[in-house]
């Protein structure tokens, strides 16, 4: 379920060079994922919650199992039956689910197994804000802890839902906090971390990691935070003792899965900051894919066909690109720097573009959608850009 975006191609990919047929829920037809050869056959969503219908195409179909991308379709299908008849449903339970999806209660668990978190401060109704504007460590970051239960909450009081915003002195902090006052709700206020994005993947099962992987974030759209449009593979050998700590963080958090545990890493003083646990596929999964950590495989065959020896050792010499944003990034730099929103972040315009270019010569350089072995999904990608790029210049 899912597959409109590089996250959903590339499961599609993975169990397709599997052997594995694939059926592809969409809401639109011209998904980029449908596209791929790899996606045997092409199921329009019903309207409706999937409970209503998922049994039907489940028995249609003969699926062994469901994916999905999506944290709205995950939360969906947490509440139906772990099987439907011969059919896995692959999402977490919700009671694991709601410990990843709630940053605060991530954190919290976190702390208590002596991972390093940044301070944090959920403001609440009825609070002394003054005594906690004036605790906080400046800079700050404000990121919603549980956004799929607040956006709809914003939409009706006419507030835009923001992924991040950046807060330099107490006096911006006083701004946001009343921006907020109207809903009673606002996000979490968290100590800014510097340093590089870290993800480390892992697969659990039985609470163990079955598979792991890691990359460090080299560019992110928008540029201050946000996907990932550039990454690079982490050698295994690095980074050894957090990813024991990551997988104990899994292990308390009861997780069974894929999860990407995601830190702010700091090279000079060797601290990571545990940013928040991604408990459904991530953004940079294509490169995990072409590195050969298949995480939407190991659930599958481990799963429905029983699966359970090791799985090969991934590469970590790779890196990938996605180039949409990543050219939109790119332009950002050059055209309009002053709309990046995070006060310290590096700009180095003349670098990323030097880099961009030769980029495309570098033999460990991958990308995201565009793969020679299946390139339909890249001509509808670029097919679409283009049709959006004319509509906008009649209008």
């Amino acid at each position: 379920m899912g597959l409109e975006n590089a996250i959903g191609l590339t499961v599609v990919r993975e169990l397709g060079e599997h052997g594995v047929p694939v059926h592809g829920v969409v809401r639109d037809a011209h998904s980029v994922g449908a596209a791929s050869r790899h996606c045997t056959h092409l199921l329009l969503r019903p309207p409706g919650p999937a409970a209503l219908w998922l049994p039907e195409m489940i028995d249609r179909t003969g699926a062994r199992a469901v994916l999905a991308v999506s944290e709205s379709d995950l939360l969906e299908l947490a509440d139906l039956p772990p099987t439907i008849g011969d059919c896995h449903i692959l999402v977490p339970r919700p009671d694991r689910l709601a410990n990843v999806i709630d940053k605060l209660r991530t954190l919290d668990i976190a702390a208590q197994i002596g991972l390093r978190v940044p301070q944090t401060w959920q403001p609440q109704p009825g609070e002394d804000f003054a005594i906690r504007i004036a605790a906080m460590r400046y800079p700050l970051v404000a990121k919603w802890a549980n956004p799929p239960a607040v956006i709809p909450i914003l939409e009706q009081a006419g507030l835009a839902w923001l992924k991040t915003d950046y807060i330099r002195t107490p006096q911006e902090l006083i701004a946001l906090l009343d921006r907020y006052a109207p809903v009673w709700r606002w996000p979490l206020i968290q100590q800014y971390c510097g340093g590089v994005g870290l993800g480390q993947m892992l697969y659990m099962e039985q609470g163990r990691a079955t598979m792991q992987f890691q990359h460090r974030r080299l560019h992110e759209w928008p540029p201050e935070g946000g996907v990932s449009t550039l990454c690079r593979a982490e050698p295994a050998g690095h980074h050894g003792e957090q990813m024991a700590l990551s997988e104990s963080l899994l292990r308390a958090l009861d997780w069974d899965g894929q999860a990407m545990v995601e830190y702010r890493y700091e090279p000079d003083s060797g601290r990571y900051w545990l940013m928040e646990v991604n408990g459904r596929f991530w953004g940079s999964l294509p490169l995990a894919r072409h590195c050969g950590a298949h995480f939407a495989w190991e659930a599958y065959r481990r799963t429905v066909l029983g699966q359970h020896d090791p799985a090969p050792p991934p590469r970590d010499d790779l890196r990938a690109r996605y180039m949409v944003p990543e050219t939109k990034r790119l332009v950002r730099l050059w055209i309009a720097p002053g709309l990046i929103g995070d006060p310290f972040f590096k700009r180095r315009p003349v670098r990323d573009l030097i880099d961009y270019v030769l980029a495309f010569f570098d033999p460990a350089t991958r990308y995201y959608v565009l793969t020679l072995s299946d390139p339909r999904p890249w001509v509808r990608d670029m097919t679409q850009m283009l049709r959006k790029a004319v509509r906008r210049e009649k209008h």
